[in-house]
């Protein structure tokens, strides 16, 4: 696991074995960015025209290695581009300013290009607490890589950056000093949820998907319960068990819940769990099952923020629902046709066995409302039809309140995850109506991200304010690693769950 630790030495003397500062397209070339004033008079104030020299325009997210040749206890500085030069202020006061996320992702390609490095200083524009997050984020975040299964590859890939040093002569501030441990907390909870999105489905049934739930929630002082396939049929929860039905490996339903003393107001959240999806009956193509080990994304990244909740411990009460099944074909398997009894009460005809997350959200929502939260969110790598909207880096967000829906869309933005707000027509409920049960797992055809979320808003408690994050597309990179942004699990949706419990807990949700 890469640390970050912070230092107001200069950067030329820290004791790393690489340096990372920032470039920036300027108005007459390659510019440096602040942060980078000391590694450049080391350079006897040749920095930027050196690194102009090896090919370097400044664009965001490209990296130029520079040998020191002694300049810095360092062996290497490794510049990485912030795109077009930003200014703040008026005159001789004005001052280059970038936004966080741009800041997140330079970090992030600074420390993926460093791989295989042990020591790493961070010399990038960090002024003031919130910079000061934003580059630690971005840093940790892409020192990440997933390893666990390489054994005779093992040596042809590089380790993560071990540690990493911000240089900041704010260092010792306490604002400052707590930016960069709210970093720590969230980068490692993302890794989290990473590592259980890239675990082979074998390896990661239900039960086993909820022991390392119970365990990260032990480690995290959460408490934690789990529901096993005897008690899911006591409690009526017949949409894991319909789904569950056809796997060898029974579902489970995970409860981790956080307590803040004094707090008033709850939070429930609510990620699926789906190990592996087959599709079922209905079976996939095989080759849309080759990632379906990350149907998992939404439970992974809710008990993740949950660990990430207890470390920064926002004056809210957290309530984190994670129902897990394997979706298999057997003789065991539901049918379509058959008819589920959800949680409550409420009869659904499945029409088409891959039409599944629904179903088991349907269970954990429907229990989730009876605790009368002040709000409800569910993730969810739920349709192929949100890749077809949005693509497969912008999640969707839906919700019963419009109101709710823009402030989660702002959340998303400030805690850097791509999401797009997207409506929940009324005319595509009807396409849902079933001949032999009070609905249909399944509705029109297009539109089908939109219908989805319909189908879950009919299992939210009356009154109470729920919104629906659709992460298909963002939860798992298929495509080359890019920023902070590794290759197979991303983490998607965990740093946008923790910005709502604490937005929640300041009144502003």
């Amino acid at each position: 696991m890469t640390t970050l630790s912070l230092s107001t030495s200069k950067p030329s003397d820290l004791k790393v074995d690489a340096l990372v500062v920032g470039v920036a397209k300027g108005a007459k070339g390659v510019v440096l960015a602040p942060g980078a004033e000391d590694v450049d008079k080391a350079f006897k104030g040749k920095l930027a025209s050196t690194v102009t020299a090896l090919g370097a325009l400044g664009k965001a997210g490209e990296v130029t290695k520079v040998p020191s040749l002694g300049a810095t206890n360092a062996a290497v500085v490794l510049a990485v581009g912030l795109g077009d030069e930003q200014a703040v202020g008026r005159g001789r006061r004005a001052a280059p300013s970038y936004e966080p996320e741009t800041l997140r992702r330079a970090a992030g390609a600074a420390t993926r290009a460093l791989a295989g490095t042990r020591k790493v200083g961070l010399a990038l524009p960090a002024a003031g607490a919130a910079a000061v997050r934003a580059v630690a984020e971005g840093a940790l975040l892409g020192g990440y890589a997933y390893h666990r299964y390489r054994v005779a590859s093992k040596d042809a890939h590089k380790p993560p950056v071990e540690s990493l040093t911000l240089s900041n002569p704010e260092a010792r501030a306490r604002d400052v000093r707590a930016a960069v441990a709210h970093a720590q907390a969230l980068s490692d909870a993302v890794n989290l949820c990473r590592d259980l999105v890239n675990t082979p489905p074998l390896d990661l049934p239900p039960a086993e998907l909820a022991a390392a739930a119970v365990a990260a929630a032990k480690e995290a002082g959460l408490k934690v319960e789990v529901l096993d396939e005897k008690a899911l049929k006591k409690g009526g929860y017949g949409g894991i068990l319909g789904v569950g039905q056809g796997s060898s490996r029974p579902p489970r339903l995970v409860k981790l819940t956080y307590t803040a003393s004094k707090a008033t107001r709850h939070l429930a959240l609510v990620g699926k769990g789906i190990t592996f999806d087959s599709g079922g009956l209905s079976l996939k193509p095989s080759a849309s099952m080759e990632w379906m080990k990350a149907d998992m994304g939404g439970a992974g990244a809710v008990i993740a923020a949950m660990t990430a909740i207890a470390r920064i411990k926002p004056a809210v009460n957290v309530t984190g629902w994670a129902p897990l099944a394997e979706n298999m074909p057997s003789g065991s398997a539901q049918r379509p046709s058959d008819v589920l009894r959800i949680y409550g009460g409420k009869t659904v005809e499945v029409l088409n066995t891959d039409a599944e997350g629904r179903l088991i959200l349907a269970d954990a929502i429907a229990r989730a409302s009876e605790d009368r939260p002040d709000l409800i969110v569910d993730v969810a790598t739920l349709t192929g039809a949100q890749l077809v909207a949005l693509g497969n880096r912008t999640a969707a967000i839906m919700a019963n309140d419009d109101a709710v829906r823009e402030r989660v869309f702002d959340a998303s933005k400030r805690a850097g995850e791509q999401m797009w707000p997207m409506p929940l027509p009324d005319e595509l409920r009807a396409s849902m109506d079933s001949e032999v049960a009070d609905i249909a797992n399944m509705g029109d055809k297009y539109g089908g991200m939109l219908v989805a979320g319909l189908f879950l808003r009919e299992f939210v408690g009356e009154g109470l304010r729920w919104v629906h994050l659709d992460i298909a597309g963002p939860a798992f990179n298929e495509g080359s690693a890019h920023g902070y942004t590794p290759k197979g699990g991303t983490g998607a949706g965990v740093r946008t769950l923790v910005q709502l419990a604490e937005d929640l807990a300041d009144g502003s949700l």
